[in-house]
C-alpha cells in the first residue's frame, strides 16, 4: 500500500484506491485509520478481482442502483464493494480473517 496525497478530488470525495495505491485529497488528508482501512478493504477486493473487473463490476452495479433508486448517492452506498468497506472501516483487524471475495454478502 502507499499513500499519495493528491489534488485529484472534488471535495465530495476524500480518498480513493488503485492498487497498490491510495490517493487521498490533500484538503482533506490527515492520518485517519477508518479512512485508511477503508480504503485497505478495496485494494484486497482490487487484488481478488484484479483491477479492471472490480471497476468493471463497481460501475455496473453503480448504474443498476442508480437506475433503480434515482439517486447518485444512494446508488453509490448499495454497491457490495462499498457496503463491505463501510460496514468494517472500524475494525483495523478485519483483513485479516476475512474470507475470500466477502463482498458478495453484501449483493
Amino acid at each position: 500500500m502507499i499513500i499519495i496525497t493528491a489534488h485529484l478530488f472534488h471535495k465530495k470525495f476524500a480518498a480513493m484506491a488503485i492498487f497498490p495505491f491510495i490517493f487521498i485529497g490533500k484538503k482533506t488528508y490527515k492520518f485517519n485509520q477508518r479512512l485508511i482501512n477503508h480504503e485497505k478493504i478495496h485494494l484486497r477486493q482490487q487484488v481478488e478481482m484484479g483491477v479492471l473487473p472490480f471497476y468493471l463490476w463497481y460501475g455496473i452495479e453503480f448504474i443498476i442502483h442508480w437506475a433503480r433508486i434515482g439517486n447518485a448517492d444512494a446508488a453509490y452506498h448499495q454497491i457490495s464493494f462499498e457496503k463491505e468497506a463501510y460496514g468494517n472501516e472500524l475494525d483495523l483487524n478485519y483483513l485479516r480473517g476475512r474470507s475470500f471475495w466477502r463482498f458478495l454478502k453484501y449483493l
